[in-house]
């Protein structure tokens, strides 16, 4: 078996543009895969361009050897748009396998570990204080064991001032747990809007005891900042949904910054890199969380992932903020389906996932930027 075509359909799907790729065999089986680099899909798109001049022609059951191909066989090697493209393209072409062995994808990864594998959901940017409150009582009816907030002004798309979401933020976390009782696990989303000292101010704003994991508080760039908020804070952090490679996580599992690796495998250069993320992350003891963010091929790459891998704490999902569209099933025919709180591990030979490529043919892309958020003062802030 030969690749003979990779083709990236940058298409807006929902409130956002996806970057789904098709990999093409002469043996007539075909592969998804997904890129997660929003926002940037036309960057990827150009990537893959230059990848497919030497991959067509290529056995695609080579997929280790395909990856240190693409990584190794340039001098700028590596990146955020070069990984994102190399993960669509090794996701694919698992499908592709898979497809052809008449076996899951999670076959090819060691073999399933669970049936279910637990998702964690989110009470929505837009949700703030009470409300917020609301909709997680919500998702705790659903099934939901584990439950993300925001910060307040998280849905800002002109000023946020960090220090002015800290106090009104703790408050309605510290109420939160009131309310919702010590069972449930609470966590936070910063985005990484906040500086070390903010993120310290905000910790100590927090009864004890109610945050179970503290996302992305401050920017990844230097592993010494996380490591000097790891001092003042006993809360968990999960980071990692930016790690574009093994080697971004290796500061954050040897040095025991993180507790939960938001790992994203649309990311960090497909199944074949985040599996050995996860031996790495099992043998410090760190759980997995995954970043999903975007559509059903990113989502079906991760329940087979998180299948076969024995660290696993849950999967990010949107429920119930089906209005975002970004699981339309009208792309998606086939795809992860939430039965309460976990989505049950597929048995289909390959991802289990059908795209509907004439339609997807149909849409077009469009440019779409995240918020250029400014304090108060004109600066440039975090999204």
């Amino acid at each position: 078996m030969k690749i003979t075509a990779i083709k990236p359909y940058p298409v807006w799907i929902g409130i956002r543009n996806q970057l789904i790729v098709k990999v093409e065999t002469d043996a007539g089986i075909r592969g998804w895969g997904e890129s997660g680099l929003s926002g940037r899909e036309m960057a990827v798109a150009g990537a893959l361009e230059h990848y497919t001049r030497f991959l067509v022609g290529r056995d695609p059951f080579k997929i280790g050897a395909i990856w240190q191909e693409t990584y190794r066989s340039q001098y700028f090697e590596g990146g955020r748009v070069l990984q994102a493209a190399i993960s669509a393209v090794d996701i694919a072409l698992h499908d592709i396998k898979g497809k052809a062995l008449g076996v899951p994808v999670y076959d090819l990864l060691g073999g399933k570990q669970r049936t279910l594998v637990p998702a964690f959901a989110s009470t929505g940017d837009e949700a703030e204080g009470d409300a917020a409150i609301a909709r997680a009582r919500e998702l705790v009816a659903m099934g939901f064991a584990a439950i993300r907030f925001f910060p307040l002004g998280q849905s800002s798309r002109d000023v946020f001032e960090p220090r002015e979401s800290i106090g009104p933020t703790a408050a309605m976390l510290n109420k939160a747990r009131r309310e919702l009782g010590g069972d449930v696990v609470l966590g936070i989303d910063y985005h990484h809007r906040l500086s070390v000292a903010e993120a310290a101010s905000f910790c100590n704003k927090l009864d004890r005891g109610v945050l179970d994991f503290l996302e992305e508080p401050i920017r990844d760039e230097t592993p010494e900042a996380y490591e000097s908020l790891r001092t003042m804070t006993e809360i968990p952090f999960a980071v990692g949904e930016e790690f574009a490679s093994k080697w971004q996580f290796l500061p954050y599992i040897e040095r025991g910054i993180h507790q939960f690796n938001r790992i994203d495998v649309c990311n960090v250069g497909g199944l074949t890199e985040a599996m050995k993320v996860a031996g790495w992350s099992e043998a410090h003891y760190v759980d997995l969380m995954p970043h999903n963010p975007l559509g059903p091929i990113c989502t079906a790459a991760t329940v087979h992932f998180g299948a076969a891998v024995p660290n696993f704490a849950w999967l990010e999902t949107r429920a119930p903020e089906s209005k975002l569209g970004f699981d339309n099933s009208e792309f998606f025919p086939v795809q992860p389906r939430l039965e309460g709180a976990a989505y049950p591990v597929n048995p289909a030979p390959g991802l289990g996932v059908e795209v509907n490529e004439e339609l997807v043919r149909q849409q077009s892309f469009k440019f779409w930027e995240a918020p250029h958020l400014k304090r108060r003062d004109g600066s440039v802030t975090n999204w």
